[in-house]
């Protein structure tokens, strides 16, 4: 049977802090806001090696540009 104990990597706060701070800066740039756009503060409860961002919910306005900068971007 494999073992299954697992160690958990520590949590940079600042760094996730920082990621969610330049995606919502990368996100207004492009005239998109995701009010709901933060750090998942169960992913630090819980056994993932890395801490996770909550993009939050977004209505169809947003979700249309949001798709549209990226397709933008990916050159499409």
């Amino acid at each position: 049977m494999p073992d299954r104990t697992h160690t958990p990597r520590p949590h940079h706060h600042d760094d996730v802090d920082d990621c969610a701070e330049a995606l919502r800066a990368a996100l207004a740039a492009n005239g998109i806001s995701l009010p709901s756009l933060g750090i998942d503060l169960p992913a630090f409860a819980g056994s993932y090696t890395l801490p996770l961002i909550a993009l939050g919910n977004c209505n169809t306005a947003t979700a249309r540009r949001l798709a549209a900068a990226l397709h933008k971007a990916a050159g499409q």
